[in-house]
């Protein structure tokens, strides 16, 4: 098998959390996989969610509801990814943006006139992994290697245009049977096999070679994160992600990768987990 590689970035971008539709809209902190498989989608000129209208107008009446994905999760929601965060410790600044949305039917106040405010994500930037072990992500694979794309994609939002660049194809690696992994992607809360804590330095020492230990920077972003979507809702299904700095152990079952990355100087390796 083999991973392709890619930095997705933007100068802002905004991922709407549903929960709040007043005042101020707000964002997620980090993009979720329901929102990269959706720039997958864009990428290969798969439906969104404007599909959905079909099922909400029936032309007959249905006594019950039925299961059904807009086009592109259907196609894609069995892609495995791994999301590396690229700025400091995973926090992305935000700031609340205020516009006019002048459309006339925007807003029943006079003169038509909805002044809205949304929370922006500043300068995001990721390593975006996917494992290509399927006919979709082929697909996926050779469409971002010669740089083609149906719809331009973006980071939330069409006022968000996202760049892609460089992209590489490695081969998928299993990393070495260990006791503790540091892991540079985002990890499901399900996968640790116990909660992140900091350990002291004699800790540490008595646990890791004295090369890994400098690497240990001891630090824990966590955020509950869209995960997959309800098939008869469409809504958000939310998991546990954690992005850490220190040492995790982890569940027997879950596999680790690993990628390298060559500085110029030296071979980065880091590890990586798929979900």
């Amino acid at each position: 098998m083999e991973i392709l590689r890619f930095k997705l970035s933007g100068k802002n971008a905004f991922f709407k959390k549903p929960e709040v539709n007043t005042y101020c809209y707000f964002t997620y902190g980090n993009i979720h996989k329901v929102a990269l498989l959706g720039i997958f989608g864009a990428i290969l000129g798969y439906s969104g969610y404007t599909q959905i209208q079909d099922m909400i107008k029936p032309k007959k009446k249905k006594t019950k509801l039925e299961p059904s994905y807009p086009e592109f999760y259907e196609r894609l929601k069995d892609l495995k990814v791994a999301i590396l965060p690229l700025n400091e410790k995973g926090n992305i600044p935000k700031k609340i943006q205020a516009f006019n949305n002048s459309v006339g039917y925007a807003s029943r106040e006079q003169g038509g006139n909805l002044i809205v405010k949304e929370q922006w994500l500043e300068n995001p930037a990721w390593e975006i992994c996917v494992l290509i072990d399927c006919e979709e992500a082929e697909k996926l694979k050779d469409a971002i290697q010669n740089h083609k794309c149906v719809y331009y994609p973006y980071l939330g939002k069409n006022d968000h245009l996202a760049d892609i660049e460089f992209i590489s194809v490695d081969e998928a690696k299993l990393a070495a049977d260990e006791e503790l992994y540091r892991i540079d992607s985002f990890i499901k809360r399900d996968d640790m096999d116990l909660p992140f804590k900091r350990l002291s330095s004699e800790k540490l020492k008595k646990l890791l070679s004295p090369d890994k230990v400098n690497l240990c920077s001891q630090f824990k972003y966590e955020e509950a994160l869209p995960y997959t979507i309800n098939e008869y809702t469409n809504n958000y299904d939310l998991k546990r992600f954690a992005y850490i700095g220190g040492f995790v152990r982890l569940k027997d079952n879950v596999a680790v990768y690993f990628v390298e990355n060559n500085n110029g100087t030296e071979k980065i390796v880091k590890n990586i987990i798929f979900y």
